[in-house]
């Protein structure tokens, strides 16, 4: 599962790392609390030129079919393992994948109070994290107002993260962005296993972050 992110990295980075050309209307950075309907970033393969592109898309996937943003349930996610099959996920899984850019992500545990203890997780190396992600070109019936959505794609957690959540996002690596992103041929299922078991690591954070209206750096200080 991956339900709130934060990113640090200034637009710049994020297009050199992705070597990516970014558009002119980016979300704002730093955000240490990034939530879902919120616009995220996220790198779209190759244009006719061959040139990746660096933008916004709401994070809240919206299947061509609803009426309006709000017209089902929110997706934020979706799961490897039927993203095939989802009639919401389908088509774009073999057409419309991206990544989504993060510094990182948080995810909750309870203590013997039942109090949501939150955890900050980002990568060992230090390198941005690079999440599979769908997306879709949602186009309003009535008014032609056009919206483009995404979801992180989830996985089971691998071993070491199974502490904190039985899920966690697809971690791309990026010898594996081309394949993603469609510019290496077929075979894109292939990536969306869990990380390494090395490749992660967390701490405990503040529970001000449970407040999707929080902000500041301190969000992600450890406690």
């Amino acid at each position: 599962m991956c339900g709130r992110m934060a990113v640090t990295l200034p637009h710049d980075a994020m297009a050199q790392i992705f070597a990516a050309a970014p558009a002119n209307a980016l979300p704002r950075v730093p955000n240490y609390n990034v939530c879902p309907t919120n616009d995220v970033h996220i790198v779209t393969g190759g244009d006719d030129q061959g040139q990746r592109r660096l933008g916004a898309m709401r994070w809240g996937f919206v299947p061509h079919w609803y009426k309006k943003p709000g017209d089902g349930p929110l997706l934020i996610n979706a799961r490897a393992e039927t993203i095939a099959e989802k009639p919401a996920f389908r088509s774009a899984a073999q057409e419309r994948r991206g990544i989504i850019v993060a510094t990182g992500f948080y995810e909750w545990t309870k203590d013997e109070d039942g109090g949501r203890d939150p955890w900050y997780i980002t990568r060992r190396d230090g390198a941005p994290l690079a999440f599979a992600a769908v997306w879709q070109d949602w186009q309003h019936p009535d008014t032609g107002d056009r919206l483009r959505s995404c979801a992180v794609v989830t996985c089971a957690a691998n071993r070491p993260m199974q502490v904190i959540h039985h899920r966690m996002p697809v971690v791309l690596e990026p010898k594996d962005w081309p394949l993603w992103l469609g510019e290496a041929g077929k075979g894109a299922a292939t990536l969306m296993v869990p990380a390494a078991e090395d490749a992660l690591t967390w701490h405990r954070v503040s529970r001000t972050v449970n407040s999707n209206r929080a902000e500041g750096a301190e969000l992600i200080a450890p406690v």
